[in-house]
């Protein structure tokens, strides 16, 4: 028979008590990874030393950044997205984006949701509607046609939407004044 709520909410007294002496005793001693023991000294503070603060670490890739090097991940991004790797034998170049849209329907939605945050890195970096707007165009195009089954697939590899959409920032911003 299963238990009751009673037995759930206030377990046996006999193994509660077994578990409150044993947490009584004193605790071991602290193994740094070199297996010597820590003295319990320098642990009176706690780990309080050991905080990390990524958001503002070069660890963090979606910390502050300039937008030189906003640039640089969106460019890196777009290029792995869409010509990463290369066919053996041929000149096509391909990347994730042609590999997860080989998975039905998921793949699609997923390919097109790295194409939109892409849009809105671009967007973080100042540009204007209508560099968005062809952005979004090109990311749409690219989604519809890519539900097809296979003629999207390789569609895809061919129109390369998001290196279309490095090529439009990389014009607006070099129009810009410095």
């Amino acid at each position: 028979m299963g238990m009751t709520n009673e037995e759930i909410i206030a377990p046996d007294a006999r193994f509660s008590s077994a578990r409150a002496s044993s947490r009584a005793a004193k605790p071991g001693p602290v193994i740094d990874q070199e297996g010597r023991e820590i003295p319990q000294s320098s642990l009176r503070g706690g780990f309080r030393q050991f905080q990390f603060d990524f958001a503002h670490s070069s660890a963090n890739p979606f910390g502050d950044l300039t937008q030189e090097q906003r640039l640089a991940r969106f460019e890196a991004l777009a290029k792995l997205l869409d010509i990463a790797f290369m066919l053996p034998g041929t000149k096509i170049r391909y990347g994730v984006d042609g590999v997860i849209r080989l998975i039905p329907i998921v793949g699609d939605v997923l390919a097109t949701a790295f194409s939109l945050w892409l849009v809105r890195e671009a967007r973080a970096l100042g540009a204007p509607w209508h560099v968005t707007a062809r952005m979004l165009g090109n990311v749409a195009v690219d989604g519809v046609v890519g539900l097809v089954p296979l003629a999207g697939d390789a569609f895809d590899v061919l129109f390369r939407a998001n290196m279309r959409n490095v090529r439009l920032l990389r014009r607006w911003l070099d129009k810009q004044p410095r």
